[in-house]
């Protein structure tokens, strides 16, 4: 069998061994399945019904991962982002005044532009375009943005008037609950605990309908969740596509879904020694976005969680078959998924804020003129609580920089165009 049709479809070599890449798999499934709730609940934000937005991502995770798997060949698990979530609901729709109809749409739109990046020489163009700092100033910001989330969801963080203070009084049930939760969730991640976050997930849950912080529902069957993703699949609208914010947010994602991925891609074909593998990994990555915005996901990318898998074995694409797979069977638990709360959820997007803010190491500040711009992302991105804005900062100050230093010829003719486009965005709306 390792000889075979699938073995050859999957990248197998006759050293491969299936047990291993099997467990891997597995593995890969526990450590992300968290994002089928925690992504549902960010999108509800954008007023998606929450369980139609379950589906939503479980079919967007199995579809990715199959497309890896036959596509890539590798053991790269793919699932809707953290952060690029939180650019589709808080920027895209909160922000630009976009319908969650239309956010999908740019989710469509840009996995297109991303189709043609990947399947041609672009993603070096646009990649070498942007400096270091700033690509990773957008991580670092989004991160913090998260954490933002994360502390007001859990009410560790509540919001007065034009302030946001620390709660006074920990005796409310919902504080105690993400407090509890999230001192799990980093003990478990710490000591590398497969699966850790799900775990803090569902024991948190349970402490919060213990301490009376939600109380049960009326369950959703999995029928009636199907029933309502009907409402969700194919429901994108292009009634803005002759907009330019339409086309300001589709370049503002489409830069960020490019960024994320080349250096995750990047990373995980060289931790299974197979860079070769790197392009097909991309483009069966570009697929998947379009698809997402038929499918009513906000965009995927290569998840971060997939080195558990990598390191249980996981060199094929056989680990990210057997994780579509379980996602599949994950539809029988969709009416279970509904019940967890908010209090139980906001802790993991302070975890992962955490993870993303530690781009800040590869970051260079010796020289005032890369690092002011990236930091003035790293800030503004949560200060202004929109994506758009806070990049829209870094990109305009880091040519005004470089000329005020007599460097005008160090930036690159793209990044005078981006800033530009920035530069109109605010005046368009009025913030200049």
């Amino acid at each position: 069998m390792k000889h075979g049709w699938l073995s050859r479809q999957l990248g197998m070599e006759p050293e491969d061994q299936w047990k291993k890449e099997i467990v891997a798999g597995a593995i890969s499934y526990f450590a992300v399945v968290y994002i089928v709730m925690v992504n549902a609940k960010i999108l509800s934000d954008a007023g998606m019904p929450l369980q139609a937005a379950m589906v939503g991502t479980l079919l967007t995770s199995i579809v990715g991962c199959l497309l890896m798997a036959f596509g890539g060949k590798s053991p790269i698990v793919v699932v809707p982002g953290m952060g690029i979530n939180a650019f589709f609901t808080y920027t895209l729709v909160h922000s630009m005044k976009l319908t969650w109809q239309e956010a999908l749409a740019v989710v469509a739109v840009t996995g297109a532009l991303f189709a043609v990046v990947a399947f041609t020489s672009l993603y070096k163009m646009i990649s070498e375009a942007i400096p270091k700092n700033l690509q990773h100033g957008i991580t670092v910001g989004i991160g913090l943005f998260l954490t933002f989330i994360g502390l007001q969801k859990s009410s560790i963080v509540i919001a007065h008037q034009t302030t946001f203070v620390a709660i006074g009084h920990f005796n409310d049930p919902n504080v105690i609950t993400a407090c509890v939760t999230l001192v799990l969730a980093v003990i478990l991640f710490i000591r590398n605990v497969q699966g850790g976050l799900l775990i803090s997930i569902l024991i948190g849950t349970g402490l919060a309908y213990v301490l009376g912080a939600v109380h049960p529902g009326e369950a959703v069957s999995a029928m009636e969740a199907l029933r309502q993703y009907g409402g969700l699949f194919g429901e994108l609208s292009l009634m803005k596509l002759a907009d330019i914010a339409f086309w300001i947010a589709v370049f503002l994602l489409l830069l960020i879904v490019v960024f994320e991925n080349i250096g995750l891609i990047t990373a995980q074909t060289n931790m299974i020694g197979r860079p070769e593998r790197f392009k097909g990994s991309l483009r069966a990555l570009s697929v998947s976005t379009v698809l997402a915005g038929i499918l009513g996901s906000s965009p995927p990318v290569a998840a971060a969680e997939t080195t558990a898998g990598i390191a249980a074995g996981g060199r094929t694409g056989l680990t990210p078959l057997v994780t579509a797979v379980l996602f599949g069977a994950t539809f029988f638990f969709i009416p279970l998924l509904g019940y967890i709360p908010d209090s139980a959820i906001a802790p993991i997007l302070i975890i992962i804020g955490g993870l993303m803010v530690q781009g800040v190491r590869d970051m260079d500040f010796s020289d005032f003129t890369e690092a002011f711009p990236a930091f003035l992302i790293m800030v503004m991105i949560p200060f202004t609580y929109s994506i758009v804005d806070g990049m829209a900062f870094g990109f305009i100050a880091y040519p005004l920089a470089k000329l005020a230093a007599g460097k005008g010829k160090e930036v690159p003719v793209v990044m005078y165009g981006i800033s530009i486009l920035f530069l109109a965005n605010f005046v368009l709306h009025g913030i200049l």
